[in-house]
Parts: structure tokens; C-alpha cells; sequence
């Protein structure tokens, strides 16, 4: 249940309080309702394909793990490095949007007391926020006790903010009965914009759905992952995208989408009905908002930094984990002191886009990944020098098998040995011998026909978007450029679907949990949703998040790579590891 109440509280943010009056007026009108509808089953593509990789390979890294296991170390590294700038100045961002709406409840936007009150530095040109590293501290500290505390007061904080929107909905409702539902009878229609303006709308609010994906980075803290996380990504999802279309649907009813207030629609439309005493109802219920998605903020990112540690891709210190509340205490400080200062010292408003590049990376690689999971799994997995003496080991042992077949033991040894040899004889048989040869170059044909496919989709897809996305092309060349991406694209998938999925997919990792269904077809989907609202953020943040990537890539260069966990590894096949790891764990 606190798994699901982490979800829940993680992506139910402040962002319905607001984004329900800006997207009504500007891009959906009374159809806001099917915009949000669009954007969860959006979302829910992205779960699907969460939920299987979760469900296989539960741990702390999440995103950064999968990418890890299934594309390389250098991608893998690339994501974590971007989910720490996401969660970095995601948490600030929302630690600095909590004081303004506390002040309301002491009388104004500037009534804070002093202590917690902005100040300006006239020296720096700086307006620093106390309150909001204040707030970043406690909840650092509330997270350092233990996972099930900081979960527990999580879930109470969220369950009182869906208390909030369920008031405004009931509440929303009965007046909208008494009033005749005005907002749905405006000249307009129901969709004043058209459909594109709806879709436009759908990519919007797309972002109000983003924080699920914490749920998975507490793999390693709950009992059962292969059936508490997928549970809880798709009930938190679930939750969320009813509560948005129901609020959608009451405060669109109550006022005409043109007369909305942008800023506070909620408690603005409350108040044209003779209902003020709502707004301080409403702004609690931000507030608790606001409270929770700071804690899905800080939540995730420690974790994401020790299991990058533990690869050697950081310094040890951050894969440190306390024996009292099994939480990695160290990077949790850090990444409260990083955020703390930030909320401090910087206006993060205007970095917002940035902290959506980390998650849609996240998203689009994870579909891939299961793109490759089932049809190019990885044949060998890196053995650790530790257990390399164990290898070696067996490999003699095969070898003095072979070589002297009857041994010195007893009669039954021999008499298994002699049948060892007699299967091998069988197979060195020439008929044998060049069938499973002809099998091992048709699954060889398969795997290598499927690995360019999956770049096919991929590369398709980046044309396909990027192409319908700028604006400087001229329209035949734009359309030329389109229809070339889009049949790589549909090259590609059609490949996929008429090849078979790879036997391997059902014995890597854990197996007996959650499938993502439909594939190819739901991770291409998932890859081409995320890759044009990708495309779409503006060049201005890709700038500075091409920035700090670039950095990411010389700390890989000059640490990772020479303090990577594969350094000294051994490649040995799926069968092989399985025995060297259960003969270690026996011994």
C-alpha cells in the first residue's frame, strides 16, 4: 500500500491546481477532459514497458539499471547522469513554488515571517528562498530515518491531498447541477481549438503524469517486487489519471475555459460562486501537493547514485548504505545539500524544461530496452573478478572430462562419465553436427536481423519527429524527409512483428512477473511519443542540458571508464553463470 501511495503521491502534483486553467484556455477549451485521457494512456505505455523491466530486474537504479543491462555501460551512464540534473532541479523547483502558497495562509504573497520570508541581495541581484531549503532539510532528514517512515508520512500527506480533490469534485459537481453546467454551453463547442488543439492540450499535460517511475527505484526496499511494482506503477497511474479527468471535468463545467483564471482556476472558480472560504482549502491541498512531489523528487536520486557507485561509475562513497535503516544515508545528504542550495540561491523556474529531459530519456530508452530484451537479450553477462577463479576452475574440470572419460572413481562415475562421452561422440556426429550448426546460423541470421530493425525504428523515429518538428525546412522537403523517416519506421516494425522473439527473453532475470503486451508494437509507440515531446522542448533547454551532458561525458572519460566495474570482468554465457553463481552461493 505505500508503495502505491509513493506513486500516487510522486505524480499527483501541483500541476492539476494550474495546469487546468492555462491548458483550457489556450489549447483544449471544455475537451480538457480527453486531453488528459490521451496523455495517461501516453504514459501508460511508458508503465507497460516499466512495469516488465521492474518486475525482471528489480534495483535502486531504475532506468539507469535496465539501460545498463540491456544497451551498454556509456548509454546507461548518460541516463543516470541526466536523471540527476532532472531530480536535482526538480526538487528545487517545487521547494520554491511551496513558500508563495504558504503565504497565503498569513495573509498575502510577501506575509511570510522574516526567517522564512525571500530576500533580495542587492549586491548579487540574488532573491533567496529560506523557507524552500528549509523545507528541502526536513525532507532530507525525513528520508535518512527509512524508506517505510518516509513513505508512511508521504502516504498521509498524499491521502489528505486526494481529500482535497475529492471536495473539489464533489463539491464542483453539486454546484454544477445548480448552475446548469455553463462552462459546456459556450459558443465555441466542445472543441474550440479543434482536435489539434486537444492533442497540443494532451502534450501538455503530459507532464503532469511524470513520477511513477519513483516507484521503481524502491526495488530494492519492498518485499515482493515482481508483484508490488507493477502494482503500484499502475495504480498510482490509474489514480491519478481518474482524479484529473474527473477535477477536469467539474472545474471546466463551472466556468467558461475563456474566463479562467490561469494562475488559480481552481479556487477562482469557487470564488464566482460565492465560495471564498474554498481558496484556502485549495491552497492546502497544493501545498500538500507540492510536499509530496518533493518527496518523490529527493526520493529517487540517492538510489540512482548508488547503483551507479556500485559499478564504479562514482565513488564508493555514495553506494554506502546504514545498517539501521538500510538507506544509502551518505547520498541522500548530498543530494539534500545540492538541492537545498539551489532552492536557495537560484530562480529554477526558468530551468523547468530540463527537468523533463532526464524523464523522457528515461522513458524512451526503457521501451527500447525491452525492444531488446525480447529479441536480442544479451547471450553473455560480464563475471566478476572475484569469482573468475571459480570459472576457471570448471573449465578444467570439463576438460579432464572430456580428455579422460573413465577417471579413477567408482563404478557409478564412470558409468556417467561414459554416457558424457557417448553424447559427446553423438554430437560430433557429421549429421548432427550440421544441423545444430545450421540452427546456431539461423538464430545468428535472427538476432542480426532483429538488432538492425530495432535501429531501423529508432532511427526512423528521430527523422520521422525531428522533420515534423522544425520549422526553417521547406514544406517538400519536410514532407520528403517524413515519409522517409516514417518508412524506416514501419520498415522496421514490420520486421519485428513478422520475426520471432528471442527463447532467452523467458529465463533473463526474474522470471514469473509482469509482460508488457503488445510488443513491438507498444514500445515503437512509447519511443515515438516520447522522442517528439523530446524534440519539442525547445533548443534553449537542449542547450543547457547539452551542457551538463557533455560534462557527464568527461567525468565518464576521466573516472568511470577507468574505474568501472567491467574493467577486470570475464564474458561467459547465461548457462555458465548460473552454475558459477549457485556453486559460489552453495559454497
Amino acid at each position: 500500500i505505500l508503495c502505491h501511495l509513493s506513486g500516487v503521491g510522486s505524480t499527483v502534483g501541483a500541476g492539476v491546481y494550474v495546469l487546468v486553467g492555462t491548458v483550457a484556455r489556450e489549447h483544449s477549451g471544455p475537451a480538457l477532459t480527453l486531453s488528459f485521457l490521451i496523455a495517461g494512456i501516453a504514459a501508460a505505455l511508458s508503465a507497460f514497458c516499466y512495469a516488465e523491466l521492474a518486475s525482471r530486474c528489480p534495483s535502486a537504479g531504475s532506468a539507469y539499471h535496465y539501460s545498463y543491462i540491456c544497451v551498454g555501460e556509456g548509454v546507461a551512464w548518460l541516463i543516470g547522469w541526466a536523471l540527476i540534473l532532472e531530480y536535482t532541479i526538480g526538487g528545487s523547483a517545487v521547494a520554491r513554488g511551496i513558500s508563495p502558497n504558504l503565504a497565503l495562509f498569513f495573509g498575502g504573497p510577501n506575509s511570510l515571517p522574516w526567517i522564512l520570508a525571500r530576500h533580495e541581495l542587492p549586491w548579487l541581484d540574488v532573491v533567496v528562498d529560506p523557507c524552500a531549503a528549509a523545507l528541502v532539510f526536513l525532507v532530507t532528514a525525513l528520508l535518512c530515518v527509512g524508506i517505510k517512515e518516509s513513505t508512511f508520512v508521504q502516504g498521509i500527506v498524499t491521502v489528505l491531498n486526494c481529500c482535497v480533490m475529492l471536495f473539489v469534485i464533489i463539491a464542483g459537481t453539486y454546484i454544477g447541477f445548480q448552475t446548469g453546467w455553463v462552462g459546456y454551453k459556450v459558443s465555441g463547442g466542445f472543441l474550440p481549438y479543434g482536435v489539434n488543439g486537444m492533442l497540443a492540450g494532451s502534450a501538455t499535460v503530459f507532464f503532469a503524469y511524470i513520477g511513477f517511475d519513483s516507484v521503481a527505484s524502491t526495488a530494492e526496499e519492498v518485499r515482493n517486487p515482481q508483484r508490488d511494482l507493477p502494482l503500484g506503477i499502475a495504480t498510482s497511474l490509474t489514480i491519478c489519471c481518474s482524479l484529473y479527468m474527473l477535477v477536469s471535468v467539474v472545474i471546466v463545467g463551472l466556468v467558461p475555459y475563456f474566463a479562467m483564471d490561469p494562475d488559480t482556476p481552481i479556487s477562482s472558480a469557487f470564488a464566482r460562486h460565492g465560495m471564498q472560504w474554498a481558496m484556502y482549502l485549495v491552497t492546502s491541498g497544493a501545498v500538500l501537493a507540492l510536499c509530496s512531489t518533493l518527496m518523490g523528487s529527493l526520493l529517487p536520486q540517492p538510489r540512482i547514485l548508488m547503483a551507479m557507485a556500485r559499478d564504479g561509475l562514482l565513488p564508493s562513497f555514495f553506494s554506502d548504505v546504514s545498517e539501521k535503516t538500510q538507506v544509502p544515508v551518505k547520498s541522500t545528504i548530498i543530494t539534500g545539500i545540492c538541492a537545498a542550495s539551489l532552492a536557495f540561491f537560484m530562480d529554477v523556474s526558468q530551468l523547468a524544461g530540463m527537468v523533463s529531459v532526464g524523464t523522457l530519456l528515461a522513458f524512451t530508452i526503457v521501451a527500447v530496452s525491452i525492444l531488446i530484451l525480447r529479441y536480442v537479450p544479451p547471450d553473455e553477462v560480464p563475471l566478476p573478478s572475484s569469482l573468475q577463479t571459480s570459472f576457471r576452475l570448471s573449465q578444467e574440470c570439463d576438460e579432464e572430462k572430456v580428455g579422460s572419460p573413465l577417471g579413477d572413481g567408482n563404478h557409478e562415475q564412470g558409468t556417467s562419465e561414459i554416457k558424457d562421452v557417448i553424447v559427446v561422440e553423438s554430437i560430433n556426429d557429421p549429421l548432427i553436427e550440421k544441423q545444430l550448426y545450421a540452427n546456431k546460423l539461423d538464430e545468428l541470421n535472427r538476432r542480426k536481423t532483429a538488432a538492425r530493425s530495432i535501429a531501423s525504428v529508432c532511427v526512423g523515429v528521430l527523422i520521422l519527429t525531428a522533420s515534423a518538428s522544425v520549422t526553417f525546412l521547406p514544406f517538400l522537403v519536410m514532407c520528403l524527409f517524413c515519409v522517409f523517416g516514417g518508412l524506416l519506421l514501419l520498415a522496421g516494425l514490420g520486421m519485428l512483428s513478422w520475426i520471432d522473439q528471442d527463447d532467452g527473453r523467458h529465463s533473463f532475470g526474474h522470471s514469473g512477473g509482469f509482460i508488457c503486451p503488445f510488443v513491438p508494437l507498444l514500445p515503437v509507440m512509447c519511443i515515438l511519443i516520447n522522442t517528439y515531446l523530446l524534440i519539442n522542448l525547445g533548443g534553449g533547454t537542449w542547450m543547457r542540458v547539452g551542457v551538463w551532458l557533455v560534462m557527464g561525458v568527461f567525468v565518464y572519460i576521466f573516472y568511470g571508464r577507468t574505474h568501472s566495474s567491467l574493467t577486470d570482468v570475464v564474458y561467459v554465457s547465461l548457462a555458465q553463470a548460473n552454475e558459477i553463481y549457485g556453486s559460489s552461493s552453495s559454497s
